[in-house]
Parts: structure tokens; C-alpha cells; sequence
């Protein structure tokens, strides 16, 4: 028997939907990750992209443990000499909060040119509003 190996042309990409609502960040970040490299899935192969589109809605309720809303820090640098700023999550909860979910699952995803086509497919929107209902989306369980 052979290896199955999934073709591009095979690839049927599913669009998910999260509520994260009260969810931990971390947590949330993994499961998206997953989705986004097609993890779940049992036709998972590392070097061929099976992942599907992820759509988060309410990402700005989500919750951080701790004293991580005034402790944790997010830098930016512009290239310029003395470019680089600081800022606390609470900061970038009130101005961006789509920030935050970004950069945690593209924390958990690989360094890689597959990772920055996988980041493409990941849809974050503060509210319960999105543009993507005719996609027919699924639910993507979160279980913690």
C-alpha cells in the first residue's frame, strides 16, 4: 500500500468560525494554528499546506491571564534609528485588538514561507460582524 500524499488539486479548504469570547489567548492560539496548518486533520502532511480559513470573531473580549493586560509588551520598530516603541496589551487592546490574536498564532506557527501563505488565510474582526457569512462557515470547536 502507498503513502497517501494530498495534491493541491484535492485540497478542499473548509472556513471556520471562533467565538473568543473569555477564551485564554494561548490557548485559542494553539487550536487556531492547528486549524490554519491542517493539523486536525488526518491527511496532515508537513510540506503540503491543507489548513483551512479561520475567522475570529469578538477577539476583542479575549481574555489574558495574570497581570498580562499592564505587564506583557508589544514592540514595533519603524527601521529608523530610535524607532522602536513599546506598548502594553492593554494599549494594543484599545487601539488594535486584532493584534493580539495575530501575533500569538503567528507565534505558533513555523518560521517559514508556508507559514506567511498560512498567515494570509486568518481572518481576526474585534466584533461579533464579519464579511465572510456566504462562506458557509463551520464551527471550530474549542475545548479546554
Amino acid at each position: 500500500m502507498k503513502t497517501f500524499m494530498p495534491k493541491e488539486a484535492d485540497i478542499k479548504r473548509e472556513w471556520l468560525l471562533v467565538d473568543a469570547t473569555d477564551l485564554p489567548t494561548g490557548r485559542l492560539a494553539v487550536i487556531i494554528a492547528d486549524a490554519l496548518r491542517g493539523r486536525d486533520k488526518p491527511t496532515y502532511t508537513p510540506h503540503v499546506d491543507t489548513g483551512a480559513f479561520v475567522v475570529v470573531v469578538n477577539c476583542d473580549k479575549v481574555k489574558l491571564s495574570g497581570k498580562k493586560e499592564q505587564d506583557k509588551i508589544y514592540q514595533d520598530y519603524s527601521g529608523y534609528s530610535s524607532g522602536r516603541t513599546e506598548k502594553t496589551a492593554a494599549a494594543i487592546r484599545a487601539k488594535n485588538p486584532e493584534r493580539i490574536i495575530t501575533q500569538a498564532v503567528k507565534g505558533m506557527l513555523p518560521t517559514n514561507r508556508q507559514s506567511r501563505q498560512t498567515m494570509k488565510r486568518l481572518k481576526v474582526y474585534a466584533g461579533a460582524n464579519h464579511p465572510h457569512a456566504a462562506q458557509q462557515l463551520g464551527e471550530l470547536k474549542v475545548e479546554l
